[in-house]
């Protein structure tokens, strides 16, 4: 917006003349979504303890579903008992500072730039549906999860088959997946790859989701793993950066740079009042969201295989629940880990949870790192 109203008075104000510039409006977008999140939030957490929007933690005894439940897995609800009533669907900040930023500082001309929000903002009104039922109407198993995996694929789908027909973003390799460390090596995938699109989608989504356990920790990941993308989006979006690098040219894909640095400005602003002891969770209304738009940030930009590097912790997190629940079907109940996802496991070993957080956030600047890094190799 800020573009179709500024730009046309640069030659008038000659100063105005850096609205072109995409590195311009990114960082005015960061910072436009962090300030935005850091004025309303406290208005926000106080409206969601007024309509008493709180986390609610499930007792370690008396229900049916504690008994299914490990020791270790009681003893990390019993820790986490204090956090009870602290306000939730924080999501909500953060989609509007997403939205707000996005549309004031992007190109609206942009299709990626919709279709992206789009999608984002679907999977928080799916979590915000969840979220809403568990703690609104009391209905701890919230959406059933083949209903929310359901809307997921479908929405991924969506955005793979749009991708497939309309051709024009990268027309070259529309079904490729570009190979990590190779030079201009993909992986033709045909039609196989509007099922793929939708596996990226619904699993980047869940496993942000499960990695939200612990003050900050989600946040701290999301911010680390966005600055990675949007460094991507931007060098994809430069004929000259992306041919140096050996990637592939994507002429609209720089436009993500903006929406990425909205995301990160956002959930700098989340992480502002999630930071140890947290005052607001985000729930499942921006943890689907934030990891669906990792998801499409690497679909746009062609990196989809380096979003299990970049978004390495995510990956540690997904896998040791799925590790942890096929151990227990298919070893007669016994248990990898103490307690999965694993960041409780190590909560179990006596980790402060603040050390637990800031180590994880050290984790996932190393794997950012490394996804980076491979743009040399090729």
């Amino acid at each position: 917006m800020a573009y179709w109203l500024l730009y046309p008075l640069s030659d008038h104000f000659g100063a105005l003349n850096v609205i072109q510039y995409i590195t311009f409006r990114a960082a005015m977008a960061g910072v436009t979504a962090m300030l935005i999140g850091v004025l309303i939030g406290p208005r926000m957490i106080s409206i969601l303890k007024r309509l008493r929007i709180g986390q609610t933690i499930r007792a370690a005894n008396g229900t049916e579903t504690s008994h299914k439940l490990g020791e270790h897995a009681k003893a990390v609800l019993e820790q986490h008992e204090h956090k009870a009533g602290t306000p939730t669907m924080g999501g909500v900040l953060i989609l509007a500072c997403i939205i707000i930023s996005t549309l004031l500082w992007g190109r609206l001309d942009n299709n990626l730039i919709w279709i992206v929000l789009s999608v984002t903002i679907a999977l928080g009104l799916l979590g915000m549906a969840d979220d809403f039922r568990k703690l609104l109407l009391q209905n701890h198993k919230g959406v059933s999860g083949k209903a929310k995996l359901g809307v997921q694929f479908v929405l991924g789908l969506l955005v793979g088959i749009y991708i497939v027909t309309a051709g024009k973003f990268f027309p070259e390799h529309s079904t490729d997946v570009a190979l990590p460390f190779f030079k201009n090596v993909y992986i033709p995938l045909s039609i196989l790859y509007v099922p793929f699109v939708a596996l990226v989608i619904t699993g980047t989504s869940n496993a942000v989701n499960l990695t939200d356990g612990l003050d900050g920790l989600a946040a701290g990941c999301v911010i680390i793993a966005g600055v990675a993308f949007s460094a991507l989006a931007y060098i994809a979006g430069r004929i000259d950066w992306s041919r140096y690098l050996n990637i592939l040219y994507i002429e609209h894909a720089g436009e993500l740079t903006v929406f990425g640095a909205a995301l990160v400005g956002a959930s700098m602003a989340f992480l502002w009042f999630n930071s140890h002891p947290a005052e607001v969770f985000m729930g499942d209304t921006g943890s689907l969201a934030l990891g669906g738009a990792l998801g499409l940030m690497a679909i746009f930009t062609k990196h989809e295989l380096l979003l299990p590097i970049i978004g390495g912790i995510f990956v540690i997190e997904a896998l040791s629940v799925l590790l942890q629940v096929g151990s227990f079907k298919f070893r007669g109940g016994k248990r990898l880990f103490l307690v999965a996802p694993i960041h409780h496991h190590y909560q179990r070993l006596g980790w402060a949870e603040s050390k637990i957080v800031i180590r994880f956030w050290i984790l996932a600047a190393i794997f950012a790192a490394l996804g980076l890094a491979t743009l040399k190799t090729r």
